[in-house]
C-alpha cells in the first residue's frame, strides 16, 4: 500500500504528535508498505525534496500573515499546484491528514479524493470547529471549569476572533469533511465528543501511542543533568511543551507557591522555550516570590529531554485548555513517573485517576495542590503508580496498536475509493 502523510510540520523536534508521525511511518515501512510525507515550509530555498528519519519528503512553499489563516487554511492557492503534482507522481492509494489548517489546506483533502485516493483524516485538535486552542468550554474560573459547552457558535467566536473572523469557516470544513473524507479518526473519545457536537462526523477514536526508546538515562547521565540545572538534592516537579497561558502555566505557579512552604527542597522543572518563559511568565514568579524554585531548561531533546524526565518525581499537565490527549503524559509513564493531570479532554483516557496518577480539575488549586502534594511527601505511592503508569503505556499504547488500527481504516478508506472507481451497474 502506497501512504502519503500530510502534516503542516515536519521537525520531529518540535512536537510529539510529529515524532508519533514519523514512528508509525518507520513501522509502516517494515510491514512493506510505501511512505511519503507533504509538509509546508516557509522559505523558498527550502521547498525541495528530501528525506526525514527515512521519509521521503515533499516540502511545500507557503508563508502568509496569519491573520489570514481561516481564509487561506480553507483553500491556500501556494500548495495547490505542487500538491497536485505530488499526488500525480506519487500516486498514493491513501491519504492520511494530520495538521493541515494553515498551510495545506483543506483543499487538499478535495484534491486526494479527486486523485482517486482514499482519504484518512485524524484529527489532533479542535481546529474543525475552533481557531484556536478551546478554552470557552468550561465557563473559565468563574464557573470554576466545571461547564462542558463544546458546540461553536458566531456568538461566541466573533467576539474572540474579531477581524479574523470568517463566517464560511466551519460550515465549508464540514461539507469538506463530508464529501471528502473517507474515514475520521480523533486521538481520543473527549475530542470526539466535541468535535461530534459540532456537527461532524467521527468514526473511530485511535488513541496516540510512542515508539519505546530502547533504554531509559543512566543513573550517571541523569546525575550530570542534576548537576547541570541545580537540581541535586532536590524533589522535582515538571512541565513540558509548549509553554503558554492555556497550558497552565500561571496555574502550576500557584501550585508551586502554596507548596513550597511544606516542600524546602521544591523545584520545577519548565522543559519549553527559554525565551518564552523570561518574557511572558519569570515576572509572574517574581511576584509570588516562587523565582528561585523555577528551573526553565529551554527546549530540551534527545538525551536530554529523556534525563529531564527520569530526573522529576511528578510530573504536571495543568492545562486550562481543552488538552485533545496529552502525548507528555505518554513520556513522563515511559520514565515511570506519575502525573497529575488536567480533567480538561481527554487526558482520563491516558491517566487513570488513583492508580497511575490523578486527574484534577487545574482550577480548583487546593484539590491540585493536594495531589501534586500528596506524591512529593509519599515517595512509594509516587513509585507505585508511576510503575503502574509504565505497565498501562506499553501495554495499550504502543506504536505497533496504533499502526495495525491506522491499517484497518487505511484499508476501509483505500475500499472506499475503489468502490468510487468502479463503474456502476446501469
Amino acid at each position: 500500500m502506497r501512504i502519503l502523510f500530510l502534516n503542516d510540520l515536519s521537525d520531529p523536534r518540535i512536537g510529539s504528535s510529529v515524532r508519533q508521525m514519523y514512528q508509525e511511518a518507520s513501522r509502516l515501512r517494515e510491514l512493506g508498505h510505501e511512505t511519503a510525507l507533504v509538509t509546508a515550509v516557509q522559505y523558498v530555498a527550502q521547498a525541495t525534496p528530501t528525506q526525514i528519519l527515512g521519509l521521503d519528503t515533499w516540502r511545500l512553499f507557503s508563508d502568509y500573515n496569519p491573520r489570514f489563516r481561516s481564509f487561506r487554511s480553507l483553500d491556500n492557492p501556494a500548495t495547490r499546484a505542487p500538491f497536485a503534482r505530488v499526488l500525480a507522481e506519487f500516486r498514493p492509494d491513501v491519504v492520511h491528514s494530520h495538521l493541515i489548517h494553515t498551510h495545506l489546506s483543506y483543499r487538499a483533502l478535495e484534491q486526494a479524493r479527486a486523485a482517486g485516493a482514499g482519504v484518512v483524516f485524524t484529527a489532533h485538535d479542535v481546529m474543525t470547529f475552533c481557531y484556536q486552542k478551546l478554552t470557552c468550554f468550561h465557563g473559565g474560573e468563574a464557573n470554576g471549569g466545571r461547564l462542558r459547552d463544546y458546540r461553536a457558535d458566531w456568538q461566541k467566536c466573533l467576539p474572540c476572533q474579531r477581524l479574523r473572523y470568517n463566517p464560511w469557516r466551519n460550515a465549508r470544513i464540514r461539507r469538506v469533511l463530508e464529501r471528502c473524507v473517507d474515514r475520521f479518526t480523533v486521538v481520543s473519545d473527549e475530542l470526539g465528543l466535541a468535535i461530534r457536537a459540532n456537527g461532524i462526523r467521527v468514526d473511530r477514536t485511535v488513541h496516540n501511542a510512542i515508539q519505546r526508546a530502547p533504554r531509559l538515562s543512566t543513573e550517571e547521565e541523569l546525575q550530570r543533568f542534576r548537576a547541570k540545572h541545580g537540581l541535586v538534592g532536590m524533589q522535582v516537579i515538571a512541565m513540558g511543551g509548549r509553554l503558554h497561558e492555556q497550558k497552565g502555566v500561571a496555574q502550576l505557579f500557584l501550585v508551586l507557591a502554596r507548596l513550597a512552604p511544606r516542600f524546602e527542597r521544591l523545584r520545577l522543572l519548565v522543559m519549553g522555550k527559554r525565551e518564552v518563559y523570561e518574557t511572558e511568565f519569570r515576572s509572574l514568579a517574581r511576584r509570588l516570590g516562587i523565582e528561585e524554585r523555577i528551573v526553565p531548561t529551554g527546549w530540551l531533546d534527545g538525551e536530554e529531554l529523556a534525563a529531564a524526565y527520569g530526573t522529576t518525581d511528578v510530573f504536571v499537565t495543568p492545562s486550562i485548555c481543552f488538552d485533545t490527549f496529552g502525548l507528555v503524559n505518554l513520556e513522563a509513564m515511559e520514565h515511570g513517573k506519575p502525573v497529575v493531570a488536567t480533567s480538561f479532554g481527554g487526558s482520563r483516557e491516558v491517566v487513570v485517576d488513583g492508580v497511575t496518577g490523578y486527574v484534577a480539575n487545574p482550577f480548583d488549586l487546593d484539590n491540585f495542590s493536594e495531589r501534586v502534594g500528596r506524591l512529593l511527601a509519599e515517595p512509594a505511592l509516587a513509585a507505585r503508580l508511576g510503575a503502574a503508569g509504565r505497565e498501562r503505556l506499553s501495554a495499550l499504547f504502543s506504536i505497533e496498536r496504533l499502526t495495525d488500527e491506522f491499517l484497518e481504516e487505511y484499508g476501509a478508506a483505500g475500499a472506499a475509493a475503489a468502490a468510487r472507481r468502479s463503474p456502476r451497474p446501469r
